[in-house]
């Protein structure tokens, strides 16, 4: 029966090719897509869950009140893990990490590498699978180094790593390490990024393992013992930092899952509201409704069709076919043809990876070897087979005998009709992802053109060396007169990254009861002049100019406000166990998010600590001279180290790649959806107009124009259109209104936005049915009315 039931329908499907066709296209897309889209799910879902034991590995977290509302922090104090390993022994496993990019020397091979501080636990926490050496053994050496492999095979090639010798120079302190294990590359649904891992022991030996309680600067993690609860240690543990800290009366402790760090990061007053999951959830749901999509182009087509299988139905159902049977047979038709479109989209899925991947930033892949995927792909086509056939099978089986044997077959002429809404179904969402596409987009250009409080362009950094600190006058005078550099600054972090902030800032009339957060940077001098920040009040640092501003600072707009000074210049706040005076105010600046707003900052002088120098290149030279100057100089004092210039307009524009990725994909599918509702609107216009094709005929020997036939065959689809436009408006407005709220620096919904999506979707809808219309409505009368 059920071979029967395949061999019917294959031939109903080879009857009718070009609508077959129309069917297959449209599901073919519509479930590569939703594939796509669900490897990029269940990439994101997997992230940090392949950790054997990883529902018992947890990342250290601190909350505390600032002014009535819990802030959340992730960086920890150094010496928190070693408390709470000691004192709380429902902890198996502790490690601290900490990022430390450097250079590897090896032989005549040298090569940046992203590295890491870590415990000798952290190989325990985390079982990266080791290649070579010991789990408990790679770690616990002052001067020992774990490689991935790729970076192993980077500086040795083909030889044994193993024992090896690597020159690096951790916080500006040269050292040999030896190579005592190699790890397996690290899989890309991980939050951790290293290339090599060094010893904490290291850092305990120079002297950067302190024991401050209020340096919160490292990631801390932890593994319990087995059936330990989480809640029960969250409360024993929360007080830890009150009890050992003078400083921090209300920090609490508490552990979060390393499997939610990616997916759910955000906290809104110290609860864990979601955050990355939005966007996973709001894929999944584009997933669905391009499916949904696909598959109402099935249900329209193969009702559209009724007429014609109408007699076939009505045969069968007088020969004993029971309704059953019936649904049985059409239900076969629509999941053959979803296997044969399952097969295509696995096709264009194979072809379309490498540019989706490119686009995401992903290695996704199809795991055609894996039975599971097999079995699941099955389910997908039957799924999707079942939903696309299951109104067509039930519409379909329900015609009568004797009405369709005497011609009489359903027609339905209500105002509303199932075929009617599925319609309106696909513009509706093909509308909302119009109008979702054009505001994310505006977004993005909103926060691009804000003014970020200072000059992007001719400006760049390096990382400071040992040798660039140690030859800085001779280095900085070298770079002036070689035309290139017009001025230059070292400061604490790139201008756009903040790498330091503080509560414990200090002034006069301060409340001392609250914690009120301020930005914190630094500079040796001539920030204003190197960056262009814009001087509000006072000068600039320059110590050769004002021998004494080693003790000087630079405050913003909305710290001088947050600190009440009517005249800030001359005050002085307390930052650093320092005390520093105010010789200036800039204009607020962006450091981190250019959709947050413009945070209270404090700008410390040359007593303050330095990681990058900020140059100012010479706008009148070309970009590539400058460089050519700059590598120059820089190689002279460096050789060792390879000269990587960062644009500070290149690192900014950065901070929107997430977004246009965002809107990329929106743009994608919001087309994908265009092109599926207009398959299907072009092959039910083709339909609507052959089965007028008499009416036609005779409006036209009674004199009707090509346009007024032309309206009429259009006017239907348009009508559906504009209802579709009415649905859409507060659902798009909602959903965008509720993603804007995720930035405090955001647009405002406009009217027209509406307007410029349906006038769009009313065009491409027009374009579609016009073919099929005009091509009626020029057709000759004469064929069509031969027979009467």
């Amino acid at each position: 029966m059920l071979l029967n039931y395949f061999k019917i329908g294959f031939r109903n499907l080879w009857k009718n090719k070009r609508f077959s066709a129309i069917n297959l296209l449209g599901l073919s897309i519509g479930m590569a897509a939703a594939i796509l889209i669900l490897l990029w799910i269940q990439h994101e879902l997997s992230f940090d869950r392949f950790y054997t034991d990883q529902e018992r590995i947890y990342k250290v977290m601190n909350r505390a009140d600032f002014d009535g509302k819990l802030q959340v922090w992730s960086a920890t104090p150094k010496i928190l893990g070693k408390t709470l390993k000691a004192e709380y022994p429902d902890i198996e496993y502790m490690s601290r990490a900490d990022d430390n990019n450097l250079l590897l020397i090896a032989g005549n091979k040298k090569i940046n590498g992203a590295g890491m501080f870590a415990d000798p636990d952290f190989l325990h926490i985390f079982d990266f699978k080791l290649k070579q050496g010991s789990v408990s053994k790679a770690l616990d050496g002052t001067y020992s180094v774990v490689l991935t492999a790729t970076l192993a095979k980077k500086l040795f090639g083909n030889e044994d790593p193993m024992g090896k010798v690597i020159s690096m120079n951790p916080y500006n302190e040269a050292s040999n390490f030896t190579v005592t294990g190699v790890l397996e590359d690290l899989p890309d649904n991980s939050q951790f990024k290293f290339e090599f891992i060094l010893p904490w022991l290291y850092m305990t030996k120079l002297g950067w393992d302190d024991d401050w309680w209020g340096n919160n600067s490292v990631s801390t993690f932890v593994k319990l013992k087995p059936n330990v609860n989480e809640a029960t240690l969250n409360e024993k543990i929360k007080k830890v930092t009150i009890t050992h800290s003078n400083n921090d009366e209300d920090t609490e402790v508490f552990l979060h899952p390393v499997s939610k760090l990616r997916l759910w990061e955000q906290f809104d007053n110290g609860v864990n509201v979601g955050g990355r999951i939005s966007l996973v959830r709001l894929f999944g749901v584009i997933a669905g409704l391009i499916l949904l999509i696909a598959c109402i182009n099935f249900m329209n087509l193969s009702t559209a069709r009724s007429e014609k299988r109408a007699r076939e139905v009505g045969i069968r159902k007088v020969v004993g076919a029971q309704r059953g049977s019936l649904i049985g047979q059409f239900l076969g038709e629509s999941v053959l043809l979803t296997f044969i479109a399952g097969l295509v989209a696995l096709i264009l899925v194979h072809l379309s990876l490498p540019a989706f991947n490119n686009l995401v930033t992903k290695v996704l892949f199809v795991p055609y070897t894996n039975i599971y995927f097999w079995l699941m792909a099955a389910g997908f086509v039957l799924f999707t087979g079942l939903l696309a056939g299951s109104y067509p099978a039930f519409y379909l089986s329900s015609f009568r005998p004797i009405r369709v044997l005497k011609g009489a077959a359903h027609k339905v002429q209500a105002l509303i009709t199932p075929r009617k809404l599925l319609v309106v179904t696909q513009f509706t969402i093909a509308i909302v992802l119009i109008v979702s596409t054009i505001i994310i987009r505006q977004q993005i250009k909103h926060a691009q053109d804000r003014d970020a409080g200072y000059n992007r362009s001719d400006l760049g950094y390096i990382h400071l060396t040992k040798e660039i600190k140690k030859n800085y006058d001779v280095i900085a005078q070298a770079l002036i007169s070689s035309g290139a550099v017009l001025s230059m600054s070292k400061t604490s972090a790139p201008l756009t990254e903040n790498w330091s902030n503080s509560w414990g800032i200090s002034w006069d009339g301060k409340d001392e009861s609250s914690k009120i957060v301020l930005d914190r940077f630094c500079t040796d001098g001539n920030l204003v002049k190197t960056a262009g920040f814009t001087l509000i009040k006072g000068r600039d640092i320059n110590l050769k100019e004002f021998p004494g501003d080693s003790l000087s600072a630079l405050i913003n707009e909305s710290a001088a406000s947050l600190m009440g000074f009517k005249d800030p210049l001359g005050k002085t706040f307390g930052d650093m166990n320092k005390t520093w005076t105010i010789v200036g105010v800039v204009k607020d600046v962006i450091l981190a998010s250019p959709y947050l707003p413009k945070l209270p900052m404090v700008i410390a002088g040359p007593k303050g600590w330095f990681n990058v120098l900020h140059i100012r290149l010479n706008p009148e030279r070309s970009t590539a001279d400058n460089l050519k100057a700059v590598e120059a100089v820089y190689k002279k004092f460096n050789p060792d180290f390879p000269f990587n210039f960062k644009f500070i307009d290149t690192e900014y524009e950065k901070k929107f790649n997430d977004e246009k990725r965002i809107a990329t994909l929106a743009s994608l599918f919001a087309g994908l959806t265009i092109f599926i509702s207009c398959l299907g609107l072009f092959a039910l216009a083709t339909y609507m107009a052959e089965n007028r094709i008499k009416e036609i005929g005779v409006r036209k020997v009674l004199g009707a124009s090509v346009l007024s036939i032309t309206t009429l065959l259009s006017k239907d689809f348009l009508a559906l259109v504009l209802v579709s436009l009415v649905i859409a408006t507060p659902i798009a407005w909602w959903a965008m209104h509720t993603w804007l709220q995720d930035y405090t620096y955001r647009i405002s919904i406009q009217w027209w936005v509406f307007i410029l999506a349906g006038a769009g979707a009313i065009l491409i809808a027009l374009a579609t049915v016009s073919y099929n219309s005009i091509k009626a409505a020029m057709s000759n009368p004469t064929k069509s009315l031969r027979s009467e």
